[in-house]
């Protein structure tokens, strides 16, 4: 089997949680700890301190991690039951972009538009597996 744009879809939403992790922790690069620079001794509870943009990036990694499992049971169901290849490309497109979307909205506070493109997203996950 060949890797196809669903496979690349499924690093890229891997690698989102931890781009959200790089975003929430960035305000603390270049400090030092005692100046409230990023604590990489006790990460979750520097972490857990944070507010504004930074702690909203970190809540979207977690969220990023638990929208993950579905996703890739989706994309890989979909492929086994012998979907055609194109429809789950598209589907595992357009959860990526929804995934983006919904960082840009968490971090950005526009929490409507963050729910509907999460919603999106669950709703492209669930698809994956109907669309055999």
């Amino acid at each position: 089997m060949r890797m196809t744009l669903a496979h690349g879809c499924l690093i890229v939403a891997c690698l989102l949680p931890l781009f959200c992790a790089w975003l929430a922790k960035s305000k603390g690069f270049g400090k030092r700890r005692r100046d409230g620079g990023f604590d990489n001794h006790n990460p979750r509870a520097w972490l857990a301190r944070l507010d504004g943009w930074p702690a909203r990036a970190n809540a979207a990694q977690a969220n990023s991690f638990e929208a993950l499992p579905l996703f890739i049971a989706g994309v890989l169901a979909a492929q086994q039951m012998g979907a055609a290849q194109g429809r789950i490309d598209g589907l595992a497109v357009g959860f990526v972009l929804a995934r983006l979307a919904y960082i840009f909205f968490y971090v950005t506070d526009k929490a409507l538009l963050r729910s509907a493109v999460w919603a999106v997203g669950l709703v492209i996950s669930i698809a994956l597996f109907l669309i055999a």
